[in-house]
């Protein structure tokens, strides 16, 4: 219940100020934010870290399958199947390459 008032909290908090701010602010963040996406390091370490996390899930489905084996249902086995091999065709959900 803390974590809910809490987070609900955050929200007014966040509403207030951003009314306050106004839209000229808004359109000022949005533009600083999208300069920072774009930023060649920032997409660097993002396509790295993304993966890094490939190859470390893909390195946990393998343990957790030899501990597991048949005792997963089909279902569940063919949806990681399929988001593995999805990973290893040289995109990311997001269309950019993985180097």
């Amino acid at each position: 219940m803390r974590y809910r008032l809490t987070f609900i909290a955050g929200l007014a908090l966040g509403y207030v100020i951003g009314t306050r701010a106004g839209r000229e602010r808004y359109e000022q963040m949005k533009k600083s934010a999208r300069r920072f996406a774009e930023n060649p390091a920032v997409r660097n370490t993002a396509e790295s870290a993304a993966q890094s996390g490939r190859d470390l899930a893909g390195k946990a489905y393998h343990v957790v399958s030899d501990k597991v084996g048949e005792k997963v249902p089909a279902g569940v086995a063919d949806r990681v199947r399929s988001l593995r091999d999805r990973g290893r065709n040289g995109e990311d959900d997001w269309g950019t390459s993985n180097t």
